[in-house]
């Protein structure tokens, strides 16, 4: 498993309870890796640690479109074999 350094003074000063932080930190960077398209909408899903309903309904909240292209059609097909 990959690990990503943060600071310990970022990592104090995020304005939330100790067991969300990480959690958290994990669901903005599957959104924001997703945004950008630099993950596929499972593997941020996956990252983000969420069903699928659950991904979905974040990108709704946070009014980010649904990527569905080539690389998440063959994901898709992947996950129904």
């Amino acid at each position: 498993m990959a690990t990503i350094e943060i600071d310990d003074d970022v990592y104090e000063a995020l304005q939330l309870p100790e067991r969300e932080r990480s959690p958290a930190l994990k669901r903005e960077l599957a959104v924001s890796l997703y945004a950008q398209d630099v993950l596929s909408f499972g593997k941020a899903r996956a990252l983000a640690g969420l069903s699928k309903r659950e991904f979905q309904d974040l990108l709704g909240e946070r009014e980010i479109p649904r990527h569905y292209g080539k690389r998440e059609l063959e994901e898709d097909l992947g996950y129904a074999e």
